[in-house]
C-alpha cells in the first residue's frame, strides 16, 4: 500500500492496516491525515466549493433535546408497542364527497370537519370503534369525540371535535379552525385534545397515498387517510363501458382485544355508505 512514511508511522502506533484506509494523497498515496481520519483525530474536511457549483446544503448535526411535546409523544408511542393490533383497509369513492365539499367550503367548511363527521356518523352505528379496552371488559364511550392529528412546529398534538355527530358541520368546521389556531399557538386546553375516544390521522394532503397509523393509547382505533387519486373502473353505462371516478384508500387500526375484524369490515362498509352518498352529513 503506498503511504507516506508519518501515515505508515501512524497507522502502526494506532494499529491499522494500511489497507483498510482510502488514501487521497497524490496517486492514491495514505496520507498522516488519511490515518488521522480512519482513527477519528481528524474530521473530513468539506472540499472547496468550484464556481458555479450547486450551494452546499448545512445539514444539522448532532443531538437535539426533545420538547416537552416531543417527548411526550415518543412516550405514547412506546405505550401502544404491547397493545395487539389489526389493520383493515378499504377504497372509497370520493366523487360525490369532493362535489358536497365545493357546495359547503365557501361557508368555511373545511375537509377535515367532514370527515369527521362522516366518522361520527359511522361510529355511531358501530360503537364497538369508538371503545376502550379494559381488563374487566369493554369501556364504551358515551360520547363521539374525533381527534385529529395535526402536525405543529416542535411536535404533534390531536385537537378534539366533541359530540361530532350531533352537532352539524357548520358548527364542526368553525370549532374546527378554532382548534387548529389554538394548537399553533399553543393554547389548547386538556380537554380540547386529550378528550378523543376516536382518532384520524389524515396525510392526503401531503399526496400520500396510503399509510398505517399507530394506535394511541386508551382508545379503541384510528382511521389513517390517504390522499385522492383518479382511476379507471368499469362502467355499464359508459360508453366505452370505462369511467374515471375519484378515490381514497383509507385504513383503519384497531385494537384487537375487544375490536375484532368483522367490527372494522362493517365501520369501513357505514363509512363508505356516507361518503358516497355524503347528503347525511347535512343533517
Amino acid at each position: 500500500v503506498a503511504a507516506t512514511p508519518m501515515a505508515r508511522a501512524a497507522a502502526k502506533k494506532a494499529k491499522l492496516d494500511l489497507a483498510t484506509i482510502q488514501g487521497t494523497g497524490e496517486f492514491g498515496r495514505v496520507t498522516v491525515d488519511d490515518v488521522k481520519i480512519a482513527t477519528g483525530e481528524k474530521k473530513v474536511e468539506k472540499k472547496s466549493q468550484k464556481a458555479g457549483a450547486p450551494a452546499s446544503v448545512e445539514l444539522p448535526s448532532g443531538l437535539v433535546p426533545f420538547t416537552g411535546m416531543q417527548r411526550a409523544v415518543s412516550s405514547n408511542m412506546e405505550k401502544t408497542l404491547s397493545t395487539p393490533i389489526f389493520r383493515v383497509s378499504r377504497d372509497i369513492e370520493m366523487d360525490a364527497f369532493n362535489a358536497l365539499y365545493q357546495r359547503v367550503k365557501p361557508k368555511g367548511v373545511t375537509v377535515s370537519a367532514l370527515l369527521a363527521k362522516a366518522a361520527a356518523l359511522a361510529l355511531e352505528k358501530y360503537p364497538i370503534i369508538n371503545s376502550s379496552y379494559s381488563p374487566e371488559g369493554t369501556v364504551f364511550n358515551p360520547d363521539i369525540n374525533v381527534a385529529m392529528a395535526v402536525a405543529i412546529d416542535g411536535g404533534l398534538i390531536t385537537p378534539t371535535l366533541k359530540y361530532a355527530n350531533e352537532r352539524n358541520i357548520m358548527e364542526l368546521g368553525e370549532n374546527w379552525k378554532e382548534l387548529v389556531q389554538k394548537a399553533k399557538e399553543g393554547r389548547l386546553a386538556p380537554d380540547e385534545y386529550q378528550s378523543g375516544t376516536f382518532t384520524i390521522s389524515n396525510l392526503g394532503m401531503f399526496g400520500v397515498s396510503q399509510f398505517d397509523a399507530i394506535l394511541p393509547p386508551g382508545m379503541g382505533g384510528i382511521l389513517a387517510i390517504g390522499g385522492t387519486q383518479e382511476v379507471i373502473v368499469p362502467c355499464s353505462q359508459a360508453v366505452l363501458g370505462m369511467k374515471k371516478v375519484s378515490k381514497m384508500t383509507v385504513t383503519l387500526t384497531c385494537d384487537h382485544r375487544q375490536i375484532y375484524g368483522a367490527d372494522a369490515a362493517l365501520f369501513l362498509k357505514e363509512l363508505n355508505s356516507v361518503m358516497t352518498s355524503p347528503e347525511t352529513l347535512l343533517l
